[in-house]
This record gives structure tokens, sequence and C-alpha cells, in this order.
């Protein structure tokens, strides 16, 4: 059994799709605290050949909040205008049509906060694609682990699935070690995206944007192959 948990982030790139394709079960870390200037609540897309972000306005954000106490700002006019921004610059890929119905379905309904409406664009995605990985919520089936260390709580949502393998980010190296993961009996490896390039209409490509602009371009066949570029460490 391999998992992987991880805070949910709004359209993420396409090392985050290659963790989820890579385990069993997929937990979305939404009650750990929210991170200011991270990767939560915005991404970059192709705009005009270079890379721009965009973001979900939020309501009351703060580091002293977790992520699932974040609201989505509806009142802001920034909102709607994030939809027609993703519709302005891949109006002409070749995939637009199927990509952006999974923008209007994302944006069919209003969220509770943060964590939803980031979790939801990366399950919808994952449909699309056809990944059989199950989800999970921290808060929602792991509430008793709270207020564990980082690395405690891991375990305990590891032991929870009687899992023997733990796929973590490539960044986590800083944090985790592999030694007190093997005292628990549980393998922990980080996966690392390989190189990937496509073609981005006639521009000079732009890596890791957002899994929209991998989408707009690909078929989901040609996706599920780059899914697979990644070693893990």
């Amino acid at each position: 059994m391999t998992i992987a948990i991880m805070q949910p982030y709004f359209l993420p790139y396409i090392g985050y799709f290659q963790m989820i394709k890579a385990v069993d079960k997929f937990v979305f870390y939404d009650d750990v605290n929210y991170i200011k200037g991270g990767w939560i609540n915005r991404n970059r897309i192709l705009i005009n050949g270079e890379a721009q972000y965009i973001n979900v306005p939020q309501k009351g954000a703060s580091p002293n909040k977790l992520i699932n106490e974040v609201g989505v700002n509806y009142q802001t006019k920034d909102f709607a205008k994030l939809e027609r921004t993703i519709e302005l610059a891949y109006k002409k890929a070749p995939y637009f049509k199927d990509v952006y119905a999974i923008i209007k379905e994302l944006y069919s309904k209003q969220y509770n906060n943060l964590a939803e409406i980031a979790a939801r664009s990366i399950q919808l995605i994952s449909e699309y694609l056809g990944l059989q990985t199950e989800f999970y919520v921290s808060s929602e089936h792991f509430s008793e682990t709270k207020g564990l260390d980082k690395a405690d709580r891991i375990l305990a949502i590891s032991r929870c699935f009687n899992a023997d393998t733990y796929i973590n980010a490539i960044g986590g190296k800083e944090l985790y070690s592999k030694e007190e993961f093997e005292t628990e009996g549980i393998k922990l490896q980080f996966i690392q995206s390989k190189p990937i390039e496509y073609t981005q209409f006639d521009n000079e490509f732009v890596p890791w944007l957002s899994i929209l602009d991998v989408l707009m371009f690909n078929s989901v066949e040609e996706v599920n192959d780059m899914l697979d570029q990644y070693e893990l460490v």
C-alpha cells in the first residue's frame, strides 16, 4: 500500500499529479497552516508566451489559519476574471474545449473554503486523466492525528492505511528522515520529475506551469505518459 499526503494546491503543476498516479491513496492535508505566497491558492499559466500568475481571491487569509479556515472571496470581480483569463489564454489551444469544460465544472458551485476548491480542481483533473487513486481529506478522515508533530502525524496516517510506502515531494528531503520511517516499517521515497517538454503554440517552451497548460496542448494519453516521467529517490 503506497500513500502520499499533500496540501491541496489550486490547479498544481504536473509533478503533483505524478505523485497522485504513483500512489494507491492520496490525502489532502487541509488542516495544516496556510502558507502565504505559496502554491495553495495560485499557479502560473501561459499568457502571450510568458508565465503569469493566476490566483483564487481569498477571504481572511493568514498564516495563523489552517488552509480549510481560509475563505474564497466570491464578492470580488477577480473570481470571475480568473475564468475569463484562462479562456483568453488558451482558446486556440488544441484541447481547449475539453479542458475548459473542467474549469466550467469547477466554477459551477461555491466552496466553503480554499482547501475545497483546490482539492476539487485536483479531483476533476484526475478524473479527466482516468487516474484510479483514492482521495481522502485529513480533517475529515484523520482528525484524531491533529496535534502530532509533522513526521509523527504522517506516520500515524500511514499506519491507518497499513501503508508500507510513503511518497513525498522532493522538497521533503529536508524535513523527513528515511531511517525514522524505516523504524516504523514504512519505506520513505521522494518523487523527482524528469524534464518534460511539449509544444506551446509557437513559443519558446516555458516549463513547470499549471497542469492546465499541459492539458491544453496534449491528449489524455500523452499526459499519462508524462505522468510516468519521474524517479523515486
